[in-house]
């Protein structure tokens, strides 16, 4: 039997495809492999120069020269565990890519192959099934190999990335406790209502005005995560900027919190909202803002429609992290399992419902925000990000849009640019703009990559997206949005960024502030607080207000001069952003919601 030309280069091109792929497939398998030895026998927390550098610094605090250095051997470590994740991630899929090629090849090999029939006599027997068995088990063992390969990849992963995680923490001065709050309380009052049968909870009665608050009104409260519109700049006057929480200095009142939670307190008047958590209990709580006195407590435990489980969650985000939020006649509260809940302000429940299962891995938290009368959340999780406007009256659906992005914990921004009003969001790859009227798009620019957790900040036309291992991103607003200038010295990957006049302010997990210029990117100062810090910064009364996690707050003027106003300590931890009143600052503590004031 003859084959045609064509045909017998056919038959060379897949043999010569099929050997490549199986010479690449092996190759990828040990270098997967020896790189997994390889960081299994080195510590990434403990190189020497970073030992070294540590005990330099022990017997010498003061030096800035010192830490500077070591925050420069840090961010040399931290990039090189990032390329390793991505080398990693990129192994892993041309690994895959390979043996798909291959089997395709083999497959085709067999189907343009002719099939000659048997001559062998029955003394070749015996040779002819030695060899199948032979070729039997290299088959299995090139499979064994590849899936431990694909193993190792998976679990070399999950080092780089603990360890990425750890070596930001290793550059902090000082032994730092666990931030999660535990506390045992009881809960005053229990209120309940009625659901229908799609699990909408309404409460019909209302005798309020239903106008959504104006401008002034929403800036002389705070009435959300980073006061009005979610930007981190604050109206009220007259801040304190001296206490103490061991002598009692300045420390009006403080009250324990009977759940746990990282969300920030909202204020609306002379009340104060929070909300907690634990396993098998959720809820709301409102204070009063002159005594601290808890005046009532929502349980919303039994929500129709909530999973039979809480989702797992990380001791870092807990199951009550998003900040509630209110439009001056209801308040809203939404949990880590997708329970969402709006609350008059007596604490009766006006309707719940639930979003259904965040899907995360470190927990839901981004925070709720209000546009007039409308209830507006950002739900990006892993496979289904979208977000969503609710009637906050009703609870009903008013518009929602699906969003081409990973999963994100950042919280949206509701700002007027000039000529409009306008809902800005941040996940990777995109910062997006949209009508917070209707859910349309109106720009997007693709510059964040990573897991994004700082929000927005905006001010004067300018647009700043930060996070750790992308860049600072500047973007400037007009006929369309541009790039104006990035930076990646330093990174948050917590803490949002503030915008305020002609400036932006950074603050890093690891303590360090810096100061740009809005419109060029230059630096133009720098403060290393050498404390670590989740809290977001915020801008009161023309000062700078940056609450580290063992509860100090560092006061600095807000100004392209660097210069510090002072510290006061709260006498507990804390990792949530405070919130404002004239005269006054409300903290949430890891036990405790504190007053500061005169």
């Amino acid at each position: 039997m003859k084959k045609h030309i064509p045909d017998i280069i056919l038959t060379k091109f897949l043999r010569l495809m099929a050997f490549i792929s199986g010479v690449f497939s092996i190759l990828l398998c040990i270098l997967i492999i020896i790189n997994f030895v390889q960081l299994k026998r080195t510590d990434p927390l403990n190189t020497p120069a970073l030992t070294y550098l540590q005990e330099q610094l022990s017997k010498d605090p003061g030096n800035t020269a010192l830490q500077q250095e070591i925050r420069q051997v840090d961010l040399l470590a931290r990039k090189a565990f990032f390329t390793s994740q991505w080398q990693i991630r990129t192994g892993a899929y041309l690994l895959a890519i390979s043996l798909i090629l291959l089997v395709i090849c083999l497959k085709s090999l067999e189907m343009t192959t002719p099939k000659i029939p048997s001559m062998i006599g029955t003394g070749h027997t015996d040779s002819l099934e030695r060899r199948k068995t032979e070729r039997r088990w290299v088959v299995i063992a090139g499979m064994v190999l590849v899936v431990i390969s694909l193993t190792l990849a998976w679990f070399t992963h999950r080092m780089l990335t603990g360890s990425s995680s750890a070596i930001t923490s290793l550059v902090n001065q000082g032994s730092e406790k666990d931030t999660s709050a535990k506390s045992n309380g009881t809960t005053p009052t229990v209120t309940s209502s009625s659901a229908d049968s799609t699990g909408l909870t309404k409460e019909t009665s209302s005798t309020e005005s239903e106008a959504p608050p104006a401008q002034n009104e929403i800036r002389a409260n705070f009435p959300g995560f980073r006061g009005p519109g979610g930007n981190g700049v604050a109206f009220q006057k007259n801040i304190p900027v001296s206490w103490d929480g061991a002598s009692g200095k300045n420390i009006k009142w403080k009250t324990e919190i009977p759940l746990p939670g990282y969300n920030s307190p909202i204020v609306w008047k002379d009340k104060i909202f929070l909300s907690g958590a634990k396993e098998n209990q959720r809820a709301a709580y409102c204070f009063d803002a002159n005594s601290g006195k808890l005046l009532w407590t929502t349980d919303l435990s039994k929500i129709q429609g909530s999973p039979a489980q809480m989702p797992k969650v990380t001791a870092e985000t807990g199951l009550a992290a998003p900040t509630m939020t209110t439009d001056g006649h209801r308040v809203y509260v939404i949990f880590a399992n997708g329970d969402l809940a709006a609350l008059d302000f007596e604490g009766k429940t006006i309707w719940t419902k639930n979003l259904g299962l965040p899907k995360n891995h470190y927990g839901h938290s981004s925070s709720l925000i209000m546009y007039r009368d409308l209830l507006i959340i950002q739900y990006d999780q892993n496979g289904s990000a979208n977000v969503m406007a609710l009637a906050g009256k009703t609870g009903d659906k008013v518009w929602g849009t699906s969003r081409n992005v990973k999963i994100s914990w950042a919280s949206p921004v509701v700002v007027n640019t000039g000529n409009m009003t306008e809902l800005i969001l941040v996940a990777e790859p995109d910062v997006i703009s949209y009508d917070p009227a209707t859910g349309k798009e109106l720009w997007k620019l693709d510059c964040i990559s990573g897991e994004v957790g700082p929000s927005v900040a905006y001010a004067n036309g300018m647009v700043f997206s930060i996070n750790e291992y992308s860049k600072l991103a500047a973007i400037k607003l007009g006929p369309s949005a541009t790039l104006a200038w990035e930076n990646n010295d330093y990174l948050s990957d917590v803490p949002s960024p503030v915008a305020f006049n002609d400036f932006v302010i950074v603050v890093t997990s690891y303590g360090a502030v810096v100061c740009y210029d809005a419109a060029s990117g230059k630096q133009q100062w720098l403060k290393e607080l050498e404390k670590s810090v989740y809290s977001s910064p915020m801008i009161a009364d023309g000062k700078i207000f940056i609450m580290d996690k063992q509860g100090t707050m560092h006061i600095l003027k807000a100004d392209k001069t660097l210069a510090v106003v002072g510290e006061s300590a709260l006498g507990e931890g804390s990792v949530c952003t405070p919130a404002f009143g004239d005269g006054r600052i409300y903290i949430r503590g890891n036990k405790h919601l504190f007053c500061i004031g005169k």
